[in-house]
């Protein structure tokens, strides 16, 4: 067996493995969504797993040294071609002088089907050098006998043998905004049971006052809280896919589950945002900034107004630890302004003389800069932009300590159905997760909203 051979042969071997591997991890996966798992059963399908992953290794550590080994005799026989002596070196095949009739490759009193050719170019298109070597003198042989009447066959004369590659390892999935507001958000663990989560707050305080004499009654006044109730909600989807389609597919079902996932993140997010009633936009104050022709240097005062109405609200209750969102296109409206002048107090942390700090982070990696005062910036896409005259959007201000966000640890969840479409062969995808938000434990957030937060034009303004 040829060297070439036993390539082809390490390879087809590797992608054997490979499949078999791929299986076996398949089957763990169904395996961890069974209502009646036990570990026993889990240990030993980890275990086959790995032993699938220990033959992988050992069918590819093969191939590479197989493939070393013809990278070094392609090397010797290069070295060998430049080293032999000029005066003893084959000459070209067109350039030899010959006496009589030379015996052709490929004979057709030998071989009048051409049986020999076909078997050679299916063998050259599996690695075998002696197949490619005996074609490249063929067409040698035709270029000289033949000349200018010889055609040469594209790769749409072999249907059958260029086959496509789909490079299923770079498939692109379908972008989401996801979650960068949520993620900053002042996180805690949802209660294992009940669909409501209550908070007290005082809503009636003490009093205490000077006393108007010696022996006079003092200051007095009865503390009452009130009941918040913060319902927990339930965020799901689903996909049917055919059971063909899983297992005749290349990962098919990690795909559309990442996909649930990335539609999970999303949907929750732009609920804290824009949900009706609790969501930030309804329980934020506005700041009106109407102005036809917006700049940046006329929007950033009103920031400062929103961050002291939250600090205004919650007094010494406030963290300090503030935070501003916005859409990513007013985050770079706000990059592209220039100016001459700069705030007559400078911030910690702050370069004077700048007009805020840009991180340069990602879409979606937590806080992209900080503005003049050194507020921190959240870049967040599900921000709507169609508010107002139809092209606005809106920044929210407010206290990340008292953005709270209530969420199962191992949210969110995953159910793989085979049992409820089994008539049709389809396989039910479930992700679902349950989670309890709010912004009102101290009303205080803020809104900057208006014309002035049309949809932006670049002009350095």
């Amino acid at each position: 067996m040829t060297l070439a051979e036993l390539i082809a042969q390490a390879r087809t071997a590797l992608d054997t493995a490979i499949a078999t591997r791929q299986q076996e991890q398949d089957a763990l996966v169904a395996l961890r969504s069974d209502p009646d798992l036990t570990e026993d059963a889990v240990t030993a399908r980890v275990a086959t797993r790995d032993a699938a992953d220990a033959e992988v290794t050992r069918r590819n550590t093969a191939l590479e040294e197989l493939l070393g080994e013809q990278a070094r005799e392609d090397e010797i026989a290069a070295l060998s071609a430049r080293t032999t002596p000029a005066a003893t070196r084959a000459p070209a095949y067109d350039r030899v002088a010959r006496v009589g009739a030379e015996e052709r490759t490929y004979r057709p009193d030998q071989d009048r089907r051409g049986a020999q050719f076909e078997q050679d170019v299916a063998a050259s298109f599996m690695g075998d050098f002696e197949a490619r070597d005996r074609l490249a003198r063929h067409m040698a042989e035709e270029r000289t006998d033949r000349g200018d009447q010889l055609r040469a066959a594209g790769t749409g004369a072999f249907s059958g043998l260029v086959v496509p590659q789909y490079l299923t390892e770079l498939y692109a999935p379908a972008a989401a905004a996801k979650r960068p507001f949520a993620d900053v958000c002042r996180p805690h663990v949802l209660p294992p049971q009940g669909m409501t989560v209550n908070l007290a707050r005082v809503t009636t305080s003490t009093s205490v006052d000077n006393q108007s004499a010696e022996n006079a009654a003092v200051a007095e006044q009865d503390i009452d809280d009130t009941l918040m109730s913060i319902p927990v909600q339930t965020a799901a989807g689903q996909q049917t896919l055919s059971r063909q389609s899983i297992e005749r597919g290349a990962g098919v079902e990690s795909v559309v589950l990442d996909d649930l996932f990335r539609r999970y993140s999303t949907n929750l997010d732009g609920k804290l945002l824009n949900q009706a009633t609790n969501g930030l936009t309804n329980v934020a104050t506005a700041v009106a900034y109407t102005d036809a022709t917006p700049t940046v240097a006329e929007l950033y005062p009103k920031t400062i107004e929103g961050l002291a109405g939250v600090e205004a609200a919650m007094l010494d209750m406030a963290s300090g630890d503030n935070i501003a969102v916005m859409h990513s296109r007013r985050w770079y409206w706000m990059q592209n302004a220039m100016g001459s002048t700069w705030p007559l107090i400078t911030q910690p942390g702050v370069i004077a003389q700048t007009l805020g700090v840009n991180y340069g982070e990602t879409y979606g990696r937590g806080v992209r800069g900080l503005l003049p005062n050194g507020t921190p910036v959240i870049v967040d896409n599900n921000i709507a932009t169609t508010l107002g005259g139809g092209t606005e959007d809106e920044i929210y201000l407010a206290d990340r300590q008292e953005c709270h966000l209530w969420e199962d640890p191992d949210a969110p969840m995953y159910i793989r159905a085979e049992q409820t479409k089994v008539a049709s062969l389809g396989v039910v995808l479930v992700v679902y997760g349950y989670y309890a938000y709010t912004f009102a434990r101290y009303p205080h957030a803020r809104k900057i909203a208006g014309t002035g937060l049309i949809a932006p034009t670049f002009t350095g303004l």
